[in-house]
């Protein structure tokens, strides 16, 4: 019989997003179930932490906290030691060092990163401009695109333009469709901002045949060998017409992809995002 999962308390003066992040990134290297989160955010004074800390310590509980006020971190380190709980500050190393290589004294002030500043609205502005122009919509706006994806269906080209727009990058999306002319428009932007994505033969049958199901219709075509090597043997001459980078996305998470894309734009001196 499975043992209960042990109990990560997200500590936090805020929100608790980025200690939230990094658990769960911890907890993922083991079987899951192994663990469960429960947050813990807006501890605000050092009597509310005392009572959080005196209410869930125990022997399978352990602590991920980031508090950026230095009398609650100060508290914490106290109660760590006086109940002798499992904790990990996620937030407090970083923030001294910064301050002694820096000489200058942190704020303290919790939630900072969520304040609405310029590169906000920038992104919610991106994120705007991605979804006006997802699947070949508007390609006239092309022209204002950080980036533009090209790809046969199925290559992620949606999901990576709703990333990159989350990180501030105005992006569009173009699907290449074999018999079918792309926008004049595409052909006028900067190849150094044109990311064309490749996927292999055998993940795009995959990912096509899965979609069809989950549809519960049949599309002729579009799941058959054939018909996908057609697709991608057309998509790649536009590629090659253009001169853009390819990317490959076949079994990568769209993480890395995004990575991928971003490498290129700064190598090209073109990166626009924060």
């Amino acid at each position: 019989m499975m043992a209960e999962p042990v109990t990560i308390h997200i500590l936090s003066d805020s929100l608790g997003e980025t200690a939230d992040g990094v658990a769960r990134a911890a907890a993922a290297q083991f079987p899951q179930g192994t663990f469960r989160t429960e947050r813990l955010p807006k501890i605000t004074t050092v009597e509310e932490l005392k009572d959080c800390v005196s209410l869930h310590c125990g022997e399978r509980c352990i602590f991920f906290y980031t508090l950026a006020k230095a009398d609650l971190r100060s508290e914490m380190t106290l109660l760590v030691q006086k109940h002798g709980v499992k904790a990990i500050d996620i937030m407090g190393p970083g923030i001294e060092l910064l301050s002694s290589v820096s000489g200058v004294v942190p704020r303290g002030i919790a939630g900072t990163m969520r304040t609405p500043d310029e590169a906000y609205f920038e992104r919610i502005e991106a994120m705007e401009f991605a979804i006006k122009h997802d699947d070949g919509q508007h390609p006239e706006g092309l022209i204002d695109a950080d980036v533009v994806l090209i790809g046969v269906s199925r290559t992620s080209k949606t999901p990576l333009s709703m990333y990159l727009a989350a990180k501030g990058f105005r992006c569009a999306n173009i699907p290449l469709v074999a018999g079918s002319t792309p926008p004049e428009e595409l052909f006028s932007v900067d190849p150094r901002r044109v990311f064309g994505l490749i996927s292999s033969v055998e993940t795009l049958l995959e990912i096509r045949t899965r979609r069809m199901e989950e549809l519960g219709s049949y599309v002729p075509g579009y799941a058959e060998r054939e018909q996908v090597e057609c697709d991608l043997e057309e998509a790649r001459a536009i590629i090659r017409k253009i001169g853009c980078i390819i990317v490959r996305t076949d079994r990568r998470a769209i993480e890395e992809t995004a990575q991928d894309v971003i490498r290129y734009l700064r190598g090209s001196s073109l990166e626009t995002g924060d």
